[in-house]
C-alpha cells in the first residue's frame, strides 16, 4: 500500500512539472509580440536597483527608529551624520540605515555563535554578550569616522580646485558657488552651505550659525577666511603671492598633517581594542585543555579559585578595553553624545535624589570643590559636578552590590563543587578513564546523603557522623579503616560545606570595593586628562596656524584673534572664552588673568605677543617670527604628531595586551605551577610516610 501511495505522488509531481513547462512554453510564445517586447522596454529603461535599495533602507530606518534597541543607535548615529550632511535628511537617514544594517548583518551570527559556543558557562557568556555592546559601538563609530575622513579627504581636492576656481573668477563667492556643482561628493553640501552664508544679507551671523554645525575645524577656518576675504578684500603678500591663496594652502597643510595623524592613530589602535577583549573568548578554552591535560587542576577551575580569576579577568578586560578607547579617542569632540538630559539629570530632578547628591558634594569653595572642577575642565569633559558625583555613587553602589553578589556565588559555587565533583584522588597527568569517573561518581552521590542531611546541622559532631556512616545501607558494610577514612572524608566535605556563607571580612573587602569604585569615575578623569596633555602642544601650533592666517588681514585686532581662538580651541577653550568675556573690560587686565588661567609656555608667549599687539606694536609686528619660521613650526608639528603617536602606543599596548598576558600568566601558567608544585609536595609526603 505505501509503495502505490509513493507511485501515485511521483506521478502527481511529474504531472504538475509537465503543466509548469507547458505553461512556461506558452507565456514565452507570448512574451515575444511586439506590444510586450515594447512595455518591457519601458520597464527596463526606468528600473534602478539603486533606487529599489535606497527605498528599503528608508524603511529599515524606519524600522530601526522604532525598535527600542536600535532606536538608542539610529539617534546617536544621527546627531553626527547629521552635521556632516548638513540638514539633507535623505541622505543622513540612509546613511545611518545602511550602518546600522551592516551591524546587524555582522552582530547577529556572532550572537548565534557566542551562544552556542559558551552555552554551558553563563558567567562567559553574559559577559561576552556585554562586551558585544561595546563591539557595536566601536564598529559604529568607526564607520562614522570613516565617513568623517572621507570627507576630510575630499576637501584637499576641494581647496586645490578652489585655488584654479579663484584665478579664473578672482572672486571668492563665485569660486566657491562653481566648485559646488559637483554634488557626487560630500564636500559639495558644505561648499553650497558657505556660498549661502557669504551671499546672504547678515553673512556674520550665518557664519556664526555655521560655525556651530561645521563638521571639522579646518571647514570653519576656510568659511571665515574666505568671509574676511569677501568683505575687505584680497591683498598681495609681499612676495606678490595671493593672500587668500596662501591662506589656503596653510589650511590645505594643516589638514594634510591631520589626515596623516588620523591614518597613523587608526594604524596603530585598529586591532588593540579587539586584542583587549579577546581574552574573554578563551576562558573555557583553556579552562578545558588545562582540566584534560592535567586533572589536578580541576578542583581550581571548578571552584572558587577559578571562579574569581574569571571575575577578575572579565574586570580587567573591561577597564583595558574603555581605556583604550580612551586613548585612541581623546582630544575629539563627541558630537554623538547627547549631555542635554541623560539620566543623571533625571537622578537629580528628583527631590530624594537631590537631596542624597546634596550631601556629598564638597561645598563651594573649598579645595576639593575646586580641584574637582579643576580636573573638569582639564579633562575637557562635558559632565556637570552633580552628575560626577552620581557616577561616583553609582559605581561604588555597583562596586559594592556586585562584590557582595560574587562572593554569594562563590560560596555557592564551592557547595556546588562538593556535590557534584568525582571522589577521587588525581593523578599528576592525564585524566581519569570513563568507568573512573563513573565509580567517582558512585561515591560522590553516597556522600551526598550525609552532606544533604547534615548541611544546615551546625552541632552535629564527628563521632555522630562516624555512628551515622556506619550503620548506614551506603557504607554500612565497610571495614573499621574504611569507615574511618570515608568518615574524614565526609567530614572534611560537611565543613566546608557549612562554611559557605558571606563573612565579616567578606564584608570589609566589598566596602573597600565600593571605595575604590567610588574613585574610578575620577580616575578615568585623571587618565583622560594626562592624555589630552600630549595634545596640548599641538593645539598651540593650530593656534599659530591660525594667527598667521589672520595677521596679514586688515582690520583684524586682538579681540577678533582670541574669537578665532577660542572657535577652534579644545583644551584650552575654558581659559581663553573667560578672556574673550573679560576682554571689554579691560585687553590688557583680560590677557594677564588667561597668562595666570594657563601653564603652558608656548601659549603663554602667543598671550605675551597678543599684549604687545594691544598697545605697542601693530599684529604683523608682534607674530612676525611665525611667518619668518613657518617652516621650522610645521616640522617641529609633525615631529610633535609623531612622538605623541608613538608615546600612545607604547601606552596602548601595554594596556590592550594586558589582559591577554593576565589570562596566561594568572589563568593558566600561575594554577599549573602552584596546584602542581602543591600536588608533588604531597605525593612525596605520602611516600615518605609510607617508607
Amino acid at each position: 500500500m505505501s509503495q502505490n501511495v509513493l507511485l501515485y505522488v511521483i506521478g502527481g509531481l511529474g504531472g504538475v512539472f509537465v503543466l509548469i513547462v507547458l505553461i512556461y512554453v506558452a507565456l514565452s510564445k507570448k512574451m515575444q509580440t511586439k506590444e510586450t517586447r515594447y512595455v518591457r522596454q519601458l520597464v527596463e529603461g526606468t528600473r534602478n536597483t539603486a533606487l529599489s535599495m535606497d527605498v528599503f533602507f528608508q524603511k529599515f530606518y524606519i524600522t530601526c527608529t522604532k525598535n527600542p534597541i536600535l532606536r538608542r543607535y539610529a539617534l546617536k548615529l544621527r546627531r553626527r551624520l547629521e552635521i556632516i550632511n548638513l540638514e539633507d535628511e535623505y541622505l543622513t537617514r540612509k546613511q545611518v540605515a545602511q550602518i546600522l544594517f551592516k551591524a546587524v548583518l555582522i552582530v547577529i551570527p556572532l550572537t548565534i555563535v557566542i551562544i552556542y559556543m559558551t552555552h554551558n558557562n553563563y558567567l562567559v557568556m553574559s559577559s561576552i554578550l556585554l562586551f558585544e555592546l561595546f563591539f557595536i559601538e566601536t564598529l559604529l563609530e568607526g564607520m562614522v569616522d570613516g565617513i568623517d575622513n572621507k570627507l576630510l579627504k575630499e576637501q584637499l581636492d576641494f581647496f586645490a580646485e578652489i585655488r584654479h576656481a579663484y584665478h579664473e573668477f578672482n572672486m571668492v563667492e563665485e569660486a566657491i558657488y562653481d566648485i559646488a556643482q559637483d554634488d557626487e561628493k560630500e564636500v559639495s553640501r558644505q561648499a553650497e552651505k558657505i556660498y549661502e552664508v557669504l551671499i546672504s544679507d547678515d553673512p556674520e551671523t550665518e557664519l556664526e550659525k555655521y560655525y556651530d554645525i561645521a563638521p571639522n575645524s579646518f571647514l570653519k577656518e576656510f568659511a571665515g577666511v574666505s568671509y574676511l576675504t569677501k568683505e575687505f578684500g584680497d591683498r598681495k603678500d609681499k612676495d606678490g603671492a595671493s593672500l587668500y591663496l596662501k591662506n589656503l594652502n596653510n589650511i590645505t597643510q594643516e589638514m594634510q598633517i591631520e589626515i596623516l595623524k588620523r591614518d597613523k592613530l587608526d594604524y596603530v589602535f585598529q586591532s588593540l581594542s579587539m586584542i583587549a577583549a579577546l581574552p574573554i573568548l578563551f576562558l573555557d578554552t583553556i579552562k578545558n585543555w588545562s582540566i584534560g591535560q592535567f586533572s589536578f587542576t580541576r578542583q581550581f577551575y571548578n571552584g572558587t579559585g577559578g571562579f574569581m580569576m574569571q571575575i577578575a579577568l572579565i574586570i580587567l578586560t573591561f577597564l583595558c578595553y574603555v581605556l583604550t578607547r580612551k586613548l585612541k579617542d581623546n582630544g575629539s569632540v563627541n558630537t554623538a553624545k547627547n549631555m542635554d538630559n541623560p539620566w543623571q539629570a533625571k537622578i537629580y530632578k528628583n527631590k530624594l535624589g537631590k537631596k542624597i547628591v546634596d550631601y556629598f558634594i564638597p561645598k563651594q569653595g573649598t579645595k576639593e570643590y575646586r580641584k574637582n572642577v579643576q580636573l573638569l575642565k582639564d579633562s575637557a569633559s562635558k559632565l556637570k559636578m552633580e552628575w560626577l558625583y552620581i557616577n561616583r555613587m553609582t559605581a561604588a553602589i555597583a562596586g559594592f552590590v556586585g562584590s557582595i553578589i560574587i562572593l554569594a556565588s562563590a560560596h555557592q559555587m564551592a557547595i556546588n563543587f562538593q556535590f557534584t565533583e568525582p571522589t577521587s584522588d588525581y593523578d599528576l597527568l592525564g585524566s581519569m578513564s570513563e568507568s573512573q569517573e563513573r565509580k567517582a561518581m558512585e561515591i560522590t552521590e553516597k556522600d551526598n546523603v550525609f552532606l544533604r542531611k547534615y548541611q544546615y546541622d551546625y552541632d552535629v559532631t564527628k563521632e555522630e557522623l562516624g555512628r551515622e556512616v556506619a550503620k548506614s545501607d551506603e557504607y554500612g558494610s565497610s571495614s573499621e579503616d574504611d569507615l574511618v577514612i570515608i568518615t574524614d572524608r565526609i567530614w572534611e566535605k560537611l565543613q566546608i560545606v557549612q562554611s559557605q556563607y558571606v563573612k565579616w571580612f567578606e564584608v570589609l573587602i566589598s566596602l573597600l570595593i565600593m571605595v575604590l569604585a567610588y574613585q574610578i569615575p575620577i580616575w578615568l578623569l585623571i587618565f583622560q586628562k594626562i592624555m589630552r596633555q600630549m595634545d596640548m602642544e599641538n593645539e598651540v601650533m593650530q593656534f599659530q596656524t591660525i594667527i598667521l592666517m589672520l595677521m596679514k588681514i586688515e582690520r583684524v585686532n586682538v579681540e577678533m584673534i582670541l574669537e578665532w581662538l577660542e572657535r577652534y580651541s579644545n583644551i584650552f577653550r575654558e581659559p581663553i572664552s573667560k578672556c574673550v568675556n573679560n576682554y571689554e573690560s579691560g585687553p590688557w587686565e583680560a590677557l594677564e588673568e588667561l597668562k595666570n588661567d594657563i601653564s603652558f609656555q608656548q601659549l603663554i608667549r602667543i598671550v605675551e605677543s597678543l599684549q604687545a599687539a594691544v598697545e605697542k606694536i601693530p599684529i604683523r609686528e608682534a607674530f612676525d617670527e611665525l611667518d619668518t619660521e613657518r617652516a621650522y613650526h610645521q616640522e617641529k608639528r609633525k615631529e610633535s604628531n609623531e612622538r605623541t603617536i608613538s608615546r600612545k602606543s607604547m601606552i596602548g599596548k601595554v594596556i590592550g595586551f594586558a589582559p591577554m598576558v593576565s589570562l596566561f600568566v594568572g589563568y593558566l601558567i600561575v594554577p599549573l605551577c602552584v596546584i602542581g608544585m602543591t600536588s608533588m609536595t604531597s605525593a612525596f609526603a605520602s611516600m615518605s610516610s609510607m617508607m
